[in-house]
């Protein structure tokens, strides 16, 4: 059976493949993540994942499947990626408090084999609302460091669950990514999700 590659060291995507039972290795990528200004979000998401599931890819040999995924949050035409430091994080919450919002992720799989690879890619959008926040609420929140390293500023399945009033559509995208999205990338390549496990 082909080796599973995840491009990613996102704790949480990890947890998603060990809940599915798929056996898988980690190799973080190296892609440059950076996009003109005024890429769409699905667009970026699309793009990204991609880059970073072919960064892993060009570096094996022999067959290999390479799970490449990438999530923001969009709000009011501008993408909120991962803060740079508690003031953005501060003021990331400040713009989701009482607000719906719409998490982005795309999924790049990359089927590698002799012949030659083929990578198929699909993004998925879910609605997100958040109650009012107080100030508070924010500085506490933040000072739990969670919002580090997270599109947003918030981890739907950590403490900022919390926050979250209403999601319509898919919860695993707001994690980071679909196992749905996924199943459905590699069904499209004759590939049973249940017949890659353990």
């Amino acid at each position: 059976m082909e080796k599973i590659i995840l491009a990613s060291g996102s704790p949480r995507r990890k947890d998603i493949l060990n809940m599915l039972g798929i056996p898988f290795d980690v190799i973080v990528s190296d892609a440059d993540e950076s996009v003109p200004d005024g890429t769409a979000p699905g667009e970026m998401v699309k793009e990204l994942s991609l880059r970073k599931a072919m960064a892993v890819s060009k570096n094996l040999s022999g067959e290999a499947i390479v799970i490449g995924s990438d999530t923001v949050v969009y709000l009011d035409n501008e993408i909120l990626g991962k803060p740079k430091d508690a003031g953005d994080a501060y003021e990331m919450l400040e713009k989701l408090s009482g607000r719906t919002h719409i998490v982005y992720t795309g999924i790049t799989v990359i089927f590698k084999s002799d012949s030659g690879e083929k990578a198929v890619s699909a993004v998925d959008a879910t609605e997100v609302t958040f109650k009012k926040l107080t100030p508070g609420n924010i500085s506490a929140y933040i000072a739990s460091e969670e919002p580090f390293g997270k599109a947003g500023a918030y981890a739907v399945q950590g403490i900022g669950s919390i926050f979250i009033e209403r999601i319509n559509g898919d919860f695993f995208t707001v994690v980071g990514m679909s196992p749905k999205v996924l199943c459905g990338i590699l069904e499209s390549e004759g590939i049973d999700i249940m017949n890659l496990r353990k």
